[in-house]
């Protein structure tokens, strides 16, 4: 474990954990939310509006920042931080994920994946040791190996082979990362290397890639990955309580795509610490919201005109302090882009105050109860918009 990066586990409750990360860019206390930064920009915030809802954290896309404008072309500009303008910790993804998901326009072997660019057709691969090249050139706090992520529902089979090839590749991951530190021919900054467990929903795939990875290293946290991508939620509920018992308690556990409302409370309560998700954002810009009271709220919708509530009576944040519904459904409607970045704000926001007042609650030994009555809720008004 890396002296520059370390995990204080400071409450319990069951599973619920609280906890702080510490990062050469400052600390961050756990459970946490990380906004997406995909291609070096929160969409349609600034960094001080990210920082000023509550982020400490935020992860960028390694794939995206390859293909433009280039590792090289961050690196010469001072590196991640500073070409984004983020003095907090920066986490970047392999780019696995994105690669992947090109399933029309991508080759996996052994040795990486051959893939087409999305933006102009042009061919690239990816390997393990390109994709730790590339995030380490960035110069993000943490990295993450190179994985592959199989689809939602596929067959053990395929589950089994992606595990393999995922354990062969983080070797190789750890090699070159180790390498890179020993021989760089430019200045890098001190960063983390976190595995990928995977395993789909396959409890015995999964314990056994836990307790394999944790056998490779003594890594200073642990990703859950290949979660969240089709699988019905109470499975993705049972494989966080079988990975549970298996990962370090002293390390912080990062659920990779998770960022629902619901779903973030229901993986605090597993214990998990670290999340990351496009949704509030891509929501956002759908003029779609976040309350406790009316669940996920339709801004479009006729009912809001005329109204002078704000989106959550509860909340803090500038949108909900400064403007009623009648003007962001105005705004949603006129398609302007001013509502997007007042949504956005909220629904980050509706997510730190979840991970701040889950931090609360296990500090007192109330998370069980509040977790409980506040799923309940927020399901109940879901369900009301339904119908």
């Amino acid at each position: 474990m890396s002296r520059s990066f370390s995990f204080e586990l400071e409450a319990t409750e069951g599973a619920a954990r609280k906890g702080t990360f510490r990062t050469p860019h400052g600390p961050v206390r756990t459970p946490a939310f990380m906004p997406v930064g995909t291609l070096g920009a929160v969409k349609t915030l600034s960094p001080d509006e990210v920082a000023r809802v509550g982020s400490s954290m935020i992860l960028a896309n390694t794939y995206h920042l390859y293909l433009r404008p280039g590792h090289l072309e961050v690196s010469q500009l001072g590196g991640l931080h500073a070409f984004m303008r983020w003095d907090g910790p920066i986490l970047t993804d392999s780019g696995g994920f994105q690669v992947f998901s090109l399933s029309d326009i991508r080759e996996i072997h052994d040795d990486g994946v051959i893939f087409q660019s999305h933006i102009d057709g042009s061919t690239h691969e990816f390997t393990p040791e390109s994709v730790i090249e590339i995030q380490r050139t960035l110069g993000a706090d943490v990295i993450m190996a190179f994985d592959e992520c199989p689809p939602g529902g596929c067959e053990r089979a395929v589950a089994a082979r992606a595990n393999e090839r995922t354990l062969r590749w983080l070797e190789r991951c750890r090699a070159h990362f180790d390498e890179m530190g020993r021989v760089a021919e430019i200045d890098l900054p001190e960063q983390s290397l976190f595995p990928i467990v995977q395993g789909n929903v396959y409890p015995d795939l999964r314990r056994e890639h836990a307790r394999a990875v944790l056998a490779l290293g003594d890594w200073d946290g642990v990703a859950i990955g290949g979660l969240s991508v089709g699988e019905p939620k109470p499975k993705m509920w049972e494989t966080l309580e079988v990975l549970d018992p298996e990962l370090p308690a002293d390390r912080p556990r990062y659920l990779m795509g998770v960022g629902y409302p619901d779903d973030l409370l229901e993986a605090i309560g597993r214990g998990c610490d670290l999340f990351d998700c496009v949704a509030p954002t891509r929501n956002a810009r759908h003029g779609t919201a976040w309350t406790l009271d009316d669940g996920q709220v339709n801004m479009k919708a006729a009912r809001h005109r005329g109204s002078t509530r704000p989106l959550d009576s509860s909340c803090d944040c500038y949108a909900c302090s400064r403007f009623d519904r009648a003007y962001l459904r105005h705004m949603v409607v006129a398609g302007e882009a001013f509502a997007h970045r007042l949504i956005s704000m909220h629904n980050i926001r509706f997510l730190h105050r979840i991970a701040e007042e889950s931090r609360r609650r296990i500090d007192e030994g109330s998370f069980t109860t509040w977790s409980a009555d506040w799923l309940e809720r927020y399901r109940a008004a879901r369900a009301r918009r339904a119908t």
